[in-house]
């Protein structure tokens, strides 16, 4: 037998039905469902230095599990400096297995270290059943050796789910274990 992750069987077995109840869906197909988890990290002091982006992409890589990629400039800025094609951030796509398993990660090891954590932002859906989420430090994933980075950075989570509305988005979110602020 094959290994499920914890969220995928949580999801298949409780939240489908549960989310089923609460928004009346007719047939379990309608039950929004997670997508994909996009990780992005911008990389501002790339243009001087090109093995920031090496290391971005091997600490991003570490986090998410699979092999990340570096994002290049669209088109060229003189007054940053940019040229055409130049190499700028890093970014991963996630999907099934290993998706669930960041998930899982991020909701019970990473955001419990952020300091004075009282939840994540719900205002950040996007309007079509989409969350992002920023995190200002790296250092929070256990994945990260805090000996071995020379510079603290940030990223940006997005969940891109099936929902049509916020508020599916939501619910479904929550019951995978997103600690929303309490209002």
């Amino acid at each position: 037998m094959s290994y499920i992750p914890r969220l995928k069987k949580k999801y298949n077995e409780e939240i489908v039905n549960e989310l089923k109840n609460k928004f009346e869906y007719k047939s379990v197909m309608q039950v929004p469902k997670l997508q994909k988890i996009c990780i992005n990290q911008g990389i501002g002091q790339a243009v001087s230095d090109k093995k920031m982006v090496d290391n971005a992409i091997e600490e991003m890589s570490n986090i998410a599990g699979q092999r990340a990629v570096a994002t290049k400039s669209k088109k060229a800025i003189s007054n940053f400096k940019l040229r055409e094609n130049m190499p700028i951030g890093a970014r991963v796509t996630l999907r099934g297995d290993r998706m669930y398993e960041f998930l899982d990660r991020l909701v019970s090891v990473a955001l419990p270290q952020v300091r004075d954590f009282k939840g994540v932002n719900d205002k950040a859906f996007d309007g079509r059943g989409n969350y992002t989420l920023g995190i200002t430090e790296q250092i929070i994933f256990p994945e990260i050796n805090i000996d071995k980075i020379n510079r603290i950075s940030g990223m940006d989570i997005t969940f891109v789910t099936t929902a049509k509305k916020d508020d599916e988005a939501h619910a479904l979110l929550s019951m995978l274990g997103i600690p929303f602020k309490k209002k």
